[in-house]
């Protein structure tokens, strides 16, 4: 096993009833979150108080709930690391369930799939950054010194994916799905399309292409390539987001991100920074414009231009 990783600790598999109790059956006012694939709700275990998230696959989403759910336990459940949401629980179980059938109802027998995870108070990192959760400073530096943090914590996560003896490719990284603790550390979450690579295999083909618009690295929009570099694009934008608090909104026309890069590009030249930043130091430039580079560099066109994660984990820290 890669460093990082204990020995693993199988979640358990939780009565569908226990799940419809802990979110008052799945109640509107404990939404989370919502995505194509599934909602995330709050629940609450009556007698210890204890708080987890719970994640309910949706049955109509882009990919058939069996094979996402199938793909975020098997994927993800043995895992541990700081910056890896924990998986705490599942449920994969049978109810009866009305459904409309050639204008009539009928009772059909429905696969309830759901995922629980650890709670994490602070939400997502694209409410935190853009949303109702938007985080306000006292300082800049403070400000700035929470961002770097973020960034940090989310390459060490996709660092320790991508350097497992059999490496995890996520393939829908965005700011929804980096969930943030109580001390702002972030955990990457939402693993339903992620991708197991076999020994020695770097690339893989698909033909079908699903994903969040606005992140999917163009060899995979445009020629279904999967690789580890899918990845890095991904994260080279969330990385330009939260170092200059510039939203990449998607676009349907755009949706690989060009007119935000180029954005970028032209309005965050080093010269440009100290008065973007104007109250930090000379070291909290100098981190500023490093990030800078980073995700201008991971969002390359050509993939294999992008650095590596074991590069931009060495660049962060300072280490060249």
């Amino acid at each position: 096993m890669a460093s990082g990783m204990t020995s693993p600790e199988l979640p358990m598999e939780l009565p569908y009833d226990f799940l419809k109790k802990i979110t008052n059956d799945f109640a509107k006012d404990r939404e989370i979150s919502g995505s194509p694939f599934g909602t995330l709700y709050k629940g609450i275990v009556p007698d210890s108080g204890r708080e987890m998230a719970v994640k309910k696959l949706q049955e109509n989403a882009p990919m058939p709930p069996d094979k996402t759910f199938k793909k975020e336990v098997t994927n993800v459940m043995a895992l541990k690391h700081e910056n890896i949401v924990q998986i705490v629980g599942y449920c994969s179980e049978m109810s009866k369930k009305l459904v409309q059938f050639d204008k009539r109802y009928i009772q059909a027998d429905i696969t309830e799939s759901l995922i629980c995870y650890e709670y994490l108070p602070n939400g997502s990192l694209k409410e935190n950054l853009f949303g109702p959760k938007e985080t306000k400073f006292v300082s800049q530096k403070e400000d700035w010194d929470t961002r770097f943090k973020i960034i940090k914590g989310i390459c060490q996560g996709l660092h320790f994916l991508h350097t497992l003896d059999i490496p995890i490719i996520h393939m829908d990284l965005k700011p929804e799905s980096i969930l943030l603790d109580a001390n702002m550390v972030p955990k990457i979450a939402d693993f339903a399309l992620s991708r197991v690579f076999g020994q020695e295999q770097t690339r893989i083909c698909t033909q079908t292409v699903v994903g969040s618009y606005g992140y999917m690295a163009p060899e995979y929009l445009y020629r279904g390539e999967i690789s580890a570099q899918s990845d890095i694009y991904s994260l080279g934008l969330m990385i330009i987001e939260i170092t200059t608090k510039e939203q990449n909104c998607p676009d349907e026309k755009q949706p690989s991100a060009r007119k935000f890069i180029e954005k970028v590009q032209n309005t965050w030249k080093p010269e440009n920074i100290p008065s973007k930043y104007s109250s930090l130091d000379s070291e909290g430039l100098a981190e500023v414009r490093r990030c800078i580079e980073i995700g201008l560099e991971c969002v390359n066109i050509d993939r294999k231009f992008r650095p590596s994660i074991e590069k931009i984990v060495a660049r962060l820290n300072g280490i060249y």
